[in-house]
């Protein structure tokens, strides 16, 4: 072992050969070790960084080479029999007791609580992903945390995105992006190639996304479909855990867009001038059907203006006569009554009469005893 990197409490750097205690009130105290040969500090600034386990194994495998180790050896140095508590923040860091070949990058917990018979515990920490994440080794009353990072694996999953169409004589962009096996962005070596006369650009890497890369595709004079491929190279090792993907291909059709515009525009034309026919006729239909309605109504009306006439004029000549047969009728009432009148006059004045012969006769008979004559 090349190199012993300690870090502790309530300290934010973490160098070769270090060793650092801290005494809490508690008089419990805990210190870190990290003992496998690695790049970085431990501090957030400046991670330490292990290489993700692209084969799915776990493995320690060279204390003294720092590109070949996949986990931290942590150890922890405490008051004998205190249990000390590891616990993994951040996607990807698991952490296991030992380092073995059946250990796979699912394996281990985020958490992990050791009791030592002596005065060290110890944990593996390992992740699968390029993000910072922290490991926090606890005690009661004191704690610390390192952090730690992955380095991405080999190349083992290529994804193309490109444009389904482009013009004739014109250029389309693939966008190619690499990752390992976890999904995390890695540089490689990405190759393009054509099929059906077009022309692959040079791969250029993007200056700022890792794992990026684009190639900028020269299509031919003429309408059809070409073919677009692209590749890395296949790793070494393929893990059950997913098939590698290392090549990709897409269809771009190729039209003559100006054409396939003008004839879009002649029909857009064509289709407008069939609506305003449509329209125009529409219009006239429904100006024709107005004018028949509306001639319709105004025959309607003048009918229904000479019947209210007719009714007018009819009421007028009903009333006409009867009030002349009310007049009748008043007249003749009022001849009879007249009649009667008279009539009854001369009863009476014929029975007054008689009467009055009578009286005369009887007082002339009877003077002593005379009658009043009625008047």
């Amino acid at each position: 072992m090349n190199s012993f990197k300690k870090i502790a409490i309530a300290s934010v750097a973490a160098m070769l050969g270090s060793f650092i205690v801290v005494t809490p009130a508690s008089a419990n105290t805990v210190s870190v070790d990290v003992t496998t040969e690695i790049s970085g500090a431990g501090t957030a600034a400046s991670p330490f960084t292990v290489k993700v386990p692209s084969d799915n194994v776990v493995s320690v495998a060279d204390t003294s080479t720092v590109t070949n180790n996949e986990a931290l050896l942590i150890t922890a140095t405490v008051v004998a029999g205190t249990p000390v508590t590891f616990t993994a923040v951040g996607a990807g860091t698991r952490l296991v007791s030992a380092i073995g070949s059946t250990v796979n990058a699912s394996a281990g917990s985020s958490s992990i609580t050791v009791t030592p018979a002596s005065t060290t515990a110890t944990v593996y920490a390992y992740t699968t992903t390029t993000a910072a994440s922290a490991v926090t080794v606890s005690v009661t009353g004191a704690s610390t945390t390192i952090y730690l990072k992955g380095v991405a694996g080999p190349a083992y999953e290529l994804k193309m995105s490109i444009p389904a169409s482009g013009n004739i004589s014109g250029k389309v962009t693939a966008t190619l992006d690499v990752a390992d096996i976890f999904g995390n962005a890695v540089a490689d070596t990405v190759t393009v190639t054509t099929l059906g006369g077009a022309t692959a650009g040079t791969v250029t890497a993007d200056a700022l996304v890792t794992g990026r890369y684009t190639s900028e595709i020269s299509l031919p004079a003429t309408a059809g479909t070409v073919a677009v491929g692209a590749s890395i190279t296949a790793p070494t090792s393929v893990p059950t855990i997913k098939l590698a993907t290392t090549s990709q291909t897409a269809i771009v059709t190729v039209s003559d867009l100006a054409t396939a515009l003008a004839a879009e525009k002649a029909a857009r034309a064509a289709d407008k001038a069939a609506a305003d026919q449509a329209l125009s006729a529409a219009l006239a239909k429904a100006a024709a059907d107005a004018a028949t309605a509306k001639a319709a109504a105004d025959a309607a009306a003048i009918t229904a203006a000479a019947e209210i006439a007719k009714l007018k004029a009819d009421a007028v000549t009903a009333k006409v006569a009867a009030d002349k047969a009310l007049a009748d009728a008043t007249a003749a009432h009022a001849a009879e009554l007249a009649k009667v009148k008279a009539d009854n006059a001369a009863a009476i004045a014929a029975m007054k009469k008689a009467f009055n012969d009578l009286a005369k006769k009887w007082n002339k008979k009877n003077p002593s005893a005379k009658v009043t004559l009625v008047k």
